[in-house]
C-alpha cells in the first residue's frame, strides 16, 4: 500500500487500503458475530498476513499511479479517514485522490502483523518505508514521512477482503530520556499539512456524495463516547480492572510514536503502569463520531486529552480512531490508533 501520512490527508485515506463492502460485510459479520444466527455454515477461514499484505501492496500501486477507478471499485460506502481531527468518507478521499499528483520513487513494507477484531474484521499493521512526494491541487510538493507504522482495518466482504480504515503514524526513535525532543524533529513534516489541506477540506462538502447516513454519527455514538470516556478517567486513575473488563483479549494499540503494542495484558500495562504521570488531574473526549463497519463492530473517532505529563512530556491533544467490538451486550475497545495533532 502506499505509504501516506496523518498529514497528507488524501494520502492517508487512499494510501492503498480497500474499504469494507457495507452490505455484504454487514450480512457476513453478523452472522458470525452472532453463532446462532447462520448455524448452518462453517465459520470462514481467517486471512493470512502474507494475503492481506499482498492486498495492501496492490493497493499501494494503484495509489502510485493515482488510479481512482481501482479505489471506486475497492473503498466502500463504510470507508473512513480520520486524519489531523478531520473525518473523511469514501466520496472526499476519492475526490482528494484525483487532485493530488505523487512521484513514488520506491516504496516497501516489512515486519507485517495480523490482529484480529473479530472473525471478520482484522487489523494489519507493518512498518512502512517510501521516497514519494505529493503535489496538491494548491501546487505546494509535500515529502511522504518515512518510515511510519501502518495500519490498515479489513473487513470480509463475501469471499473478498476489503478495508475500512487505513493510517499511518512517523516512527519515531525516542532516546530513554528526553523523548520529546525527537518527536518534534519527526513531526516536522505533518506540521506543514494543514496548510496544503485546508483547500481540499473547504472543497469537500461541496462534492460530497456521501449517502446522508454517512453524514451523522449513529446511534451508538452517545453510548460509545460515555465508555471512551470512562476509559480516559480509567488512565487518569490507573484502573487496570477497568481496562480488563472493557476492553477484549484481542487488544492492541498504535501509539503517537509509531510502535505497537498486542494483547490486552501489554496495552494495560502500558496505560496503566508502565507510562509515568505526573499532574494528570482532569481529562476528556470530544467530537466523537461513530459509523458501524458492522451489526457488531463500530468505529469511534475523537479528540481525547489530559493535563499534566507522561514519560516526561506535557500531555495535550491526541486523536483517536477506536473500534469497538460487541461481546453479549456490551461493547468493548480492542483496537486504538492515536495520533498527535499537526501543528
Amino acid at each position: 500500500m502506499k505509504r501516506s501520512s496523518l498529514a497528507i490527508v488524501l494520502a492517508a485515506a487512499a494510501l492503498g487500503l480497500s474499504a469494507c463492502g457495507a452490505p455484504a460485510v454487514n450480512s457476513t459479520a453478523n452472522s458470525n458475530a452472532n453463532s446462532n444466527a447462520n448455524t448452518s455454515k462453517p465459520a470462514a477461514a481467517a486471512p493470512t498476513t502474507e494475503a492481506l499484505l499482498a492486498l495492501d501492496k496492490q493497493l499501494g500501486d494503484a495509489w502510485a499511479k493515482g488510479d481512482t477507478k481501482f479505489f471506486e471499485e475497492n473503498l466502500s460506502d463504510r470507508f473512513v479517514d480520520y486524519s489531523n481531527g478531520h473525518r473523511s468518507n469514501k466520496a472526499e478521499a476519492l475526490k482528494m485522490l484525483g487532485q493530488m499528483k505523487c512521484d513514488v520513487k520506491s516504496m516497501a513494507s516489512a515486519d507485517a502483523k495480523l490482529s484480529r477484531i473479530d472473525d471478520n474484521t482484522y487489523v494489519l499493521i507493518y512498518k512502512s518505508t517510501s521516497d514519494a512526494s505529493c503535489t496538491g491541487p494548491d501546487g505546494k510538493s509535500e515529502k511522504i514521512p518515512s518510515p511510519t507504522l501502518a495500519a490498515t482495518i479489513f473487513v470480509r466482504d463475501g469471499d473478498k477482503w476489503k478495508a475500512v480504515f487505513h493510517n499511518e503514524n512517523p516512527i519515531i526513535a525516542a532516546p530513554e530520556t528526553g523523548a520529546l525532543p525527537a518527536t518534534e524533529k519527526k513531526e516536522e513534516p505533518k506540521k506543514e499539512a494543514p496548510k496544503k489541506e485546508e483547500p481540499k477540506k473547504a472543497d469537500a462538502p461541496a462534492a460530497n456524495t456521501t449517502p446522508a447516513a454517512e453524514a451523522k454519527p449513529d446511534a451508538n455514538t452517545d453510548a460509545l463516547a460515555k465508555t471512551h470516556s470512562a476509559g480516559w478517567e480509567a488512565f487518569r486513575n490507573k484502573d487496570a480492572k477497568w481496562f480488563e473488563a472493557n476492553t477484549t483479549k484481542d487488544m492492541s494499540f498504535v501509539d503517537p510514536a509509531g510502535m505497537f503494542h498486542s494483547g490486552q495484558a501489554a496495552v494495560v500495562k502500558l496505560w496503566t503502569a508502565d507510562m509515568k504521570c505526573e499532574g494528570v488531574t482532569k481529562t476528556s473526549f470530544t467530537e466523537a463520531f461513530a459509523s458501524a463497519i458492522s451489526p457488531t463492530v463500530e468505529l469511534l473517532t475523537g479528540k481525547g486529552e489530559a493535563d499534566g505529563s507522561c514519560d516526561g512530556q506535557k500531555n495535550g491533544p491526541l486523536y483517536q480512531t477506536a473500534v469497538y467490538v460487541k461481546e453479549g451486550d456490551a461493547w468493548k475497545l480492542t483496537f486504538m490508533f492515536e495520533s498527535l495533532p499537526a501543528s
